[in-house]
Protein backbone atom coordinates (compact mmCIF):
# COMPACT_ATOMS: atom_id res chain seq x y z
CA UNK A 1 0.00 0.00 0.00
CA UNK A 2 1.41 3.39 -1.06
CA UNK A 3 1.21 6.16 1.55
CA UNK A 4 0.29 9.45 -0.14
CA UNK A 5 -0.25 12.74 1.69
CA UNK A 6 -3.24 14.99 1.01
CA UNK A 7 -0.99 17.42 -0.85
CA UNK A 8 0.40 14.61 -3.03
CA UNK A 9 -3.14 13.35 -3.70
CA UNK A 10 -4.18 16.77 -4.97
CA UNK A 11 -0.99 17.03 -7.04
CA UNK A 12 -1.61 13.63 -8.68
CA UNK A 13 -5.28 14.34 -9.42
CA UNK A 14 -4.59 17.89 -10.59
CA UNK A 15 -1.87 16.76 -12.96
CA UNK A 16 -4.08 14.05 -14.48
CA UNK A 17 -6.90 16.59 -14.93
CA UNK A 18 -4.46 18.81 -16.88
CA UNK A 19 -3.08 15.86 -18.90
CA UNK A 20 0.35 16.21 -17.28
CA UNK A 21 1.15 13.41 -14.85
CA UNK A 22 3.75 13.59 -12.08
CA UNK A 23 6.37 11.81 -14.24
CA UNK A 24 5.72 14.06 -17.24
CA UNK A 25 3.55 11.63 -19.21
CA UNK A 26 0.21 12.36 -20.80
CA UNK A 27 -2.86 10.39 -19.69
CA UNK A 28 -2.61 7.80 -22.49
CA UNK A 29 1.17 7.33 -22.58
CA UNK A 30 3.01 4.23 -21.30
CA UNK A 31 6.33 4.27 -19.50
CA UNK A 32 9.33 2.81 -21.35
CA UNK A 33 9.14 -0.97 -21.70
CA UNK A 34 12.20 -3.22 -21.31
CA UNK A 35 11.82 -6.79 -22.59
CA UNK A 36 14.08 -9.85 -22.57
CA UNK A 37 13.29 -13.40 -23.75
CA UNK A 38 14.73 -16.82 -22.89
CA UNK A 39 15.46 -15.89 -19.28
CA UNK A 40 14.60 -19.36 -17.91
CA UNK A 41 16.45 -22.05 -19.92
CA UNK A 42 14.49 -24.94 -18.35
CA UNK A 43 11.15 -23.60 -19.64
CA UNK A 44 9.73 -24.05 -23.14
CA UNK A 45 9.50 -20.27 -23.33
CA UNK A 46 10.08 -17.32 -21.01
CA UNK A 47 10.35 -13.55 -20.90
CA UNK A 48 11.01 -10.70 -18.51
CA UNK A 49 9.27 -7.33 -18.78
CA UNK A 50 9.99 -4.12 -16.91
CA UNK A 51 7.63 -1.15 -17.13
CA UNK A 52 9.02 1.62 -14.97
CA UNK A 53 9.49 0.13 -11.50
CA UNK A 54 7.28 -2.88 -12.24
CA UNK A 55 9.31 -6.00 -13.01
CA UNK A 56 7.75 -9.38 -13.92
CA UNK A 57 8.80 -12.73 -15.39
CA UNK A 58 6.60 -15.20 -17.27
CA UNK A 59 7.48 -18.78 -18.18
CA UNK A 60 5.68 -21.43 -20.23
CA UNK A 61 6.01 -25.17 -19.62
CA UNK A 62 4.44 -27.67 -22.04
CA UNK A 63 3.41 -31.14 -20.87
CA UNK A 64 1.51 -33.96 -22.51
CA UNK A 65 -2.08 -34.19 -21.28
CA UNK A 66 -5.54 -35.40 -22.19
CA UNK A 67 -8.24 -33.05 -23.56
CA UNK A 68 -11.25 -32.41 -21.36
CA UNK A 69 -14.47 -34.21 -22.24
CA UNK A 70 -16.15 -30.82 -22.76
CA UNK A 71 -13.51 -29.67 -25.27
CA UNK A 72 -12.06 -32.82 -26.87
CA UNK A 73 -10.66 -30.85 -29.82
CA UNK A 74 -8.56 -28.43 -27.76
CA UNK A 75 -5.55 -28.37 -25.49
CA UNK A 76 -5.51 -26.73 -22.07
CA UNK A 77 -3.84 -23.69 -20.54
CA UNK A 78 -3.49 -22.86 -16.84
CA UNK A 79 -2.22 -19.55 -15.44
CA UNK A 80 -0.51 -19.19 -12.07
CA UNK A 81 0.85 -15.96 -10.56
CA UNK A 82 3.23 -15.56 -7.62
CA UNK A 83 3.55 -12.14 -5.98
CA UNK A 84 6.91 -12.09 -4.23
CA UNK A 85 6.89 -10.45 -0.74
CA UNK A 86 10.14 -8.73 -1.75
CA UNK A 87 8.20 -6.80 -4.40
CA UNK A 88 5.83 -5.31 -1.84
CA UNK A 89 5.61 -5.98 1.94
CA UNK A 90 1.82 -6.35 1.70
CA UNK A 91 2.36 -9.35 -0.63
CA UNK A 92 3.37 -11.45 2.38
CA UNK A 93 0.71 -13.87 3.67
CA UNK A 94 -2.92 -13.57 2.57
CA UNK A 95 -2.37 -10.23 0.84
CA UNK A 96 -0.08 -11.80 -1.72
CA UNK A 97 -2.23 -14.91 -2.10
CA UNK A 98 -5.36 -12.86 -2.78
CA UNK A 99 -3.62 -10.63 -5.32
CA UNK A 100 -2.04 -13.66 -7.04
CA UNK A 101 -5.48 -15.27 -7.40
CA UNK A 102 -7.01 -12.00 -8.61
CA UNK A 103 -4.30 -11.51 -11.25
CA UNK A 104 -4.45 -15.14 -12.41
CA UNK A 105 -8.24 -14.93 -12.82
CA UNK A 106 -8.00 -11.62 -14.69
CA UNK A 107 -5.36 -13.09 -17.04
CA UNK A 108 -7.54 -16.16 -17.56
CA UNK A 109 -10.38 -13.88 -18.67
CA UNK A 110 -8.21 -11.55 -20.77
CA UNK A 111 -6.15 -14.24 -22.53
CA UNK A 112 -8.47 -17.24 -22.55
CA UNK A 113 -11.93 -15.69 -22.55
CA UNK A 114 -12.65 -17.18 -19.10
CA UNK A 115 -12.86 -20.83 -18.12
CA UNK A 116 -15.12 -21.66 -21.07
CA UNK A 117 -12.42 -20.69 -23.54
CA UNK A 118 -14.92 -18.69 -25.59
CA UNK A 119 -13.21 -15.84 -27.43
CA UNK A 120 -9.80 -17.12 -26.37
CA UNK A 121 -6.82 -15.04 -27.45
CA UNK A 122 -4.70 -18.19 -27.22
CA UNK A 123 -5.54 -20.73 -29.93
CA UNK A 124 -6.32 -23.83 -27.86
CA UNK A 125 -6.96 -25.91 -30.99
CA UNK A 126 -3.29 -25.56 -31.94
CA UNK A 127 -2.43 -27.54 -28.79
CA UNK A 128 -4.34 -30.64 -29.90
CA UNK A 129 -2.32 -33.73 -30.83
CA UNK A 130 -5.11 -36.31 -31.22
CA UNK A 131 -8.76 -35.43 -30.67
CA UNK A 132 -10.14 -36.62 -27.36
CA UNK A 133 -6.93 -38.49 -26.56
CA UNK A 134 -3.75 -36.41 -26.44
CA UNK A 135 -3.00 -32.71 -26.22
CA UNK A 136 -0.46 -30.25 -24.91
CA UNK A 137 -1.12 -28.68 -21.53
CA UNK A 138 0.53 -25.28 -21.18
CA UNK A 139 1.37 -24.08 -17.68
CA UNK A 140 1.98 -20.33 -17.63
CA UNK A 141 3.69 -19.04 -14.49
CA UNK A 142 4.10 -15.37 -13.72
CA UNK A 143 6.36 -13.93 -11.02
CA UNK A 144 6.10 -10.36 -9.74
CA UNK A 145 9.63 -9.26 -8.79
CA UNK A 146 8.85 -5.62 -8.06
CA UNK A 147 5.67 -3.58 -8.25
CA UNK A 148 5.08 0.06 -9.17
CA UNK A 149 1.61 -0.24 -10.66
CA UNK A 150 0.03 -1.72 -13.80
CA UNK A 151 0.84 -5.33 -12.93
CA UNK A 152 -1.80 -6.84 -15.22
CA UNK A 153 -0.56 -5.12 -18.39
CA UNK A 154 3.04 -6.03 -17.55
CA UNK A 155 2.16 -9.68 -16.92
CA UNK A 156 0.11 -9.79 -20.12
CA UNK A 157 3.08 -8.42 -22.09
CA UNK A 158 5.47 -10.91 -20.47
CA UNK A 159 3.14 -13.81 -21.24
CA UNK A 160 2.76 -12.71 -24.86
CA UNK A 161 6.56 -12.52 -25.19
CA UNK A 162 7.04 -15.87 -23.42
CA UNK A 163 4.54 -17.55 -25.76
CA UNK A 164 6.36 -16.08 -28.77
CA UNK A 165 9.55 -17.56 -27.30
CA UNK A 166 7.91 -20.96 -26.75
CA UNK A 167 9.10 -23.97 -28.75
CA UNK A 168 7.00 -27.14 -28.52
CA UNK A 169 8.49 -30.53 -29.50
CA UNK A 170 7.01 -32.27 -32.53
CA UNK A 171 5.04 -35.39 -31.67
CA UNK A 172 4.37 -38.64 -33.53
CA UNK A 173 1.29 -40.63 -32.46
CA UNK A 174 1.27 -44.43 -32.71
CA UNK A 175 -1.18 -46.36 -34.87
CA UNK A 176 -4.84 -46.62 -33.88
CA UNK A 177 -5.59 -48.28 -30.55
CA UNK A 178 -8.79 -49.20 -28.76
CA UNK A 179 -10.96 -46.32 -27.53
CA UNK A 180 -10.21 -47.08 -23.89
CA UNK A 181 -6.44 -47.13 -24.45
CA UNK A 182 -4.11 -44.16 -24.56
CA UNK A 183 -2.04 -44.09 -27.79
CA UNK A 184 1.73 -44.22 -27.56
CA UNK A 185 3.52 -41.04 -28.52
CA UNK A 186 7.05 -40.23 -29.59
CA UNK A 187 8.27 -36.77 -28.55
CA UNK A 188 11.12 -35.43 -30.66
CA UNK A 189 14.29 -34.21 -28.97
CA UNK A 190 15.43 -32.36 -32.08
CA UNK A 191 12.42 -30.95 -33.95
CA UNK A 192 10.34 -28.14 -32.47
CA UNK A 193 7.56 -25.90 -33.66
CA UNK A 194 6.91 -22.33 -32.57
CA UNK A 195 3.69 -21.60 -30.74
CA UNK A 196 1.10 -19.69 -32.78
CA UNK A 197 0.80 -16.24 -31.17
CA UNK A 198 -1.01 -14.48 -34.01
CA UNK A 199 -4.17 -14.04 -31.94
CA UNK A 200 -2.57 -13.42 -28.52
CA UNK A 201 -3.77 -10.00 -27.32
CA UNK A 202 -2.21 -7.19 -25.36
CA UNK A 203 -3.88 -5.96 -22.19
CA UNK A 204 -4.66 -2.27 -21.74
CA UNK A 205 -5.78 -1.16 -18.27
CA UNK A 206 -7.59 2.16 -18.04
CA UNK A 207 -7.53 3.52 -14.48
CA UNK A 208 -10.08 6.16 -13.48
CA UNK A 209 -8.69 8.92 -11.27
CA UNK A 210 -11.08 11.80 -10.63
CA UNK A 211 -13.01 12.47 -13.85
CA UNK A 212 -10.34 11.07 -16.17
CA UNK A 213 -8.75 7.72 -16.98
CA UNK A 214 -5.12 6.93 -17.63
CA UNK A 215 -3.05 4.03 -18.94
CA UNK A 216 -0.06 2.43 -17.21
CA UNK A 217 -0.85 3.87 -13.77
CA UNK A 218 1.93 3.98 -11.19
CA UNK A 219 1.35 2.65 -7.68
CA UNK A 220 0.78 6.21 -6.42
CA UNK A 221 -1.79 6.85 -9.15
CA UNK A 222 -3.51 3.53 -8.43
CA UNK A 223 -3.86 4.56 -4.78
CA UNK A 224 -6.14 7.40 -5.97
CA UNK A 225 -8.25 5.40 -8.41
CA UNK A 226 -12.00 4.87 -8.13
CA UNK A 227 -12.04 1.95 -10.59
CA UNK A 228 -10.00 0.30 -13.34
CA UNK A 229 -11.03 -1.61 -16.46
CA UNK A 230 -8.62 -4.03 -18.17
CA UNK A 231 -9.36 -4.80 -21.81
CA UNK A 232 -7.48 -7.35 -23.93
CA UNK A 233 -7.32 -6.57 -27.65
CA UNK A 234 -5.77 -8.70 -30.40
CA UNK A 235 -4.05 -7.54 -33.57
CA UNK A 236 -7.34 -7.55 -35.50
CA UNK A 237 -8.81 -5.11 -32.99
CA UNK A 238 -11.14 -7.72 -31.48
CA UNK A 239 -11.89 -7.67 -27.75
CA UNK A 240 -10.78 -10.97 -26.17
CA UNK A 241 -11.70 -10.19 -22.57
CA UNK A 242 -12.62 -7.47 -20.08
CA UNK A 243 -12.32 -7.25 -16.31
CA UNK A 244 -13.04 -4.50 -13.79
CA UNK A 245 -11.79 -3.80 -10.29
CA UNK A 246 -12.52 -1.09 -7.76
CA UNK A 247 -15.72 -0.34 -5.88
CA UNK A 248 -16.96 2.54 -8.02
CA UNK A 249 -19.53 1.75 -10.70
CA UNK A 250 -19.17 2.91 -14.30
CA UNK A 251 -21.88 4.02 -16.68
CA UNK A 252 -22.15 1.73 -19.75
CA UNK A 253 -21.41 4.69 -22.02
CA UNK A 254 -18.14 5.27 -20.13
CA UNK A 255 -17.15 1.61 -20.53
CA UNK A 256 -17.88 1.80 -24.28
CA UNK A 257 -15.67 4.88 -24.50
CA UNK A 258 -12.95 3.04 -22.55
CA UNK A 259 -13.15 0.14 -25.01
CA UNK A 260 -12.74 2.56 -27.92
CA UNK A 261 -9.71 4.17 -26.26
CA UNK A 262 -8.22 0.76 -25.40
CA UNK A 263 -8.48 -0.32 -29.05
CA UNK A 264 -6.63 2.81 -30.14
CA UNK A 265 -3.93 2.48 -27.47
CA UNK A 266 -3.53 -1.27 -28.07
CA UNK A 267 -2.41 -0.75 -31.66
CA UNK A 268 0.60 1.31 -30.58
CA UNK A 269 1.32 -1.04 -27.66
CA UNK A 270 1.09 -4.13 -29.89
CA UNK A 271 3.52 -2.68 -32.44
CA UNK A 272 5.91 -1.61 -29.67
CA UNK A 273 5.85 -5.04 -28.03
CA UNK A 274 6.23 -6.92 -31.32
CA UNK A 275 9.27 -4.79 -32.17
CA UNK A 276 10.85 -5.39 -28.76
CA UNK A 277 10.07 -9.13 -28.88
CA UNK A 278 11.73 -9.43 -32.32
CA UNK A 279 14.79 -7.54 -31.07
CA UNK A 280 14.99 -9.69 -27.92
CA UNK A 281 14.68 -12.91 -29.94
CA UNK A 282 17.45 -11.74 -32.28
CA UNK A 283 19.72 -11.00 -29.31
CA UNK A 284 18.96 -14.45 -27.87
CA UNK A 285 19.83 -16.14 -31.18
CA UNK A 286 23.17 -14.31 -31.30
CA UNK A 287 24.16 -15.22 -27.74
Amino acid sequence: MVGVSVGEQNFIKGGIAQDLRTDGRKRLTYRDIYLETGVIPQANGSARVRIGGTDVIASVKAEIGRPSSLQPDKGKVAVFIDCSPTAEPTFGGRGGEELSSELALALQVCLLGGKSGAGAGINLSSLLIKEGRVCWDLYIDGLVISSDGNLLDALGAAIKAALTNTAIPKVQVSAEVADDEQPEIDISDEEYQQFDTSSVPVIVTLTKVGNHYIVDATAEEESQMSSAVSISVNRAGHICGLTKRGGSGLDPSVILDMISVAKHVSETLMNNLDSKISAAEACEDES
